[in-house]
């Protein structure tokens, strides 16, 4: 927890994967959910408290995000952006690279307002991939109904505002080497688009953005990092009012990361941004060392 440090909390920009501002000093329950087989093929999740990413049929890109939460998932945007929350899956691997998903999250599950209802603040995702040893490639479609939300990590300020119902599209692709230690970095891209119901004046039909992750594994040494990651968080388009036009926001991230023994991960990093929320000149910069103990 990042107590003290509201601008920790700040998305998409200053939203960092490590950290979090609102637990204060109190000891939480996170996560909790069951995964269980229901056949051969097909593996169900359910929980109280569970992220949609936990249930997909698989993992949207390797990239390492150890600054910006925006740059995890290939772009924490519009289906995977998150919100811990009652939820349940599905998953069915065919056992040769195919697999698909179905995850149910709902904010009110557990309210008088119940699951899946017209008032029901709800986010369903459905997921179709192919992975291999080396290369991923992925769709996953997303609709989210009553201002679900969460895709303002990785989104520019003014289209995270609106309320209305969508539906979005994430595509997701990554490979890796066959070997580390060399001059050949891993590659994660996604795309986003999203498309918004019954948009008013002052507000997008439509919006779009995209993210590329690099990592160089044990490059110097065994278990050290170097990313670099850079992307347009969804921007709006189409607008309901003429002239109405987003900005074009961009992100950036550069960080190395290593372990001096078994017990601590050091994290130097820099990142920034322009235009990172909904106005010009609304740029960052910024530098971190971040050290990680585990016992």
């Amino acid at each position: 927890n990042v107590n003290g440090w509201d601008n920790a909390g700040v998305k998409p920009i200053t939203y960092f994967n490590e950290g979090s501002t609102g637990s204060g000093d109190t000891l939480k329950v996170d996560k909790i959910w069951y995964t269980f087989p229901l056949t051969d093929s097909v593996t169900a999740t359910v929980g109280p408290r569970i992220e949609n990413y936990y249930m997909l049929a698989a993992t949207p890109s390797v990239y390492k995000a150890k600054v910006n939460k925006g740059f995890r998932f290939g772009g924490h945007g519009a289906a995977f952006g998150a919100s811990t929350s009652p939820g349940a899956g599905l998953k069915y691997d065919a056992g040769n690279g195919f697999a698909s998903s179905i995850t149910i999250n709902s904010k009110e599950a557990d309210s008088t307002k119940g699951l899946l209802t017209k008032q029901d603040v709800s986010k369903v995702n459905i997921m179709g991939a192919y992975t291999q040893d080396n290369y991923h490639v992925s769709a996953t479609f997303t609709s989210q109904r009553n201002n679900f939300g969460h895709f303002e990590y990785y989104s520019t300020g003014a289209l995270a505002a609106q309320g209305n119902d969508l539906d979005g599209l994430a595509l997701r692709a990554w490979w890796r080497p066959d070997e580390t230690g060399t001059a050949v970095p891993s590659v994660s891209v996604g795309y986003d688009t999203i498309s918004f119901d019954d948009a008013t004046a002052g507000q997008y039909r439509e919006g779009a953005g995209y993210n590329v992750g690099l990592n160089w594994n044990d490059l110097f040494q065994p278990s050290d990092t170097l990313g670099f990651a850079f992307g347009q968080p969804i921007k709006g388009d189409d607008p309901v009012t003429a002239g109405d036009s987003d900005v074009d926001s961009f992100m950036w991230e550069l960080y190395y990361s290593f372990k001096p023994n078994d017990s601590i991960e050091i994290v130097p990093a820099v990142w920034g941004g322009t235009d990172v929320q909904d106005s010009t000149d609304d740029d960052i910069f910024g530098a971190m060392l971040q050290t990680t103990f585990k016992f």
